[in-house]
């Protein structure tokens, strides 16, 4: 599985969604949208907007989403289990 977390080190939400990507033990590329300007580009091209954070999990964007949506996401599609 290929992840991809577009995150913003000001914005709340984005410790949530490392803390459930961790959780479950999921290797993820962590792109700081502040710092790299073309990762920030690459997030608006892919989410169509430009909030964060955003975590692309096998070529499916999950668009401005808290640790409870990425988290759900990744559950009902079976990629990881309920009781980690």
């Amino acid at each position: 599985m290929k992840i991809t977390a577009y995150l913003n080190p000001y914005c709340p939400w984005s410790p949530g969604v490392v803390a459930v990507l961790e959780k479950y033990g999921l290797s993820y590329e962590a792109m700081d949208i502040t710092r790299d300007p073309l990762a920030y580009e690459q997030m608006v091209s892919k989410s169509g907007q430009s909030s964060s954070p955003c975590v692309e999990i096998d070529g499916v964007m999950l668009a401005d989403v808290g640790s409870d949506e990425v988290q759900s996401w990744l559950i009902e599609r079976g990629l990881v289990a309920t009781s980690a």
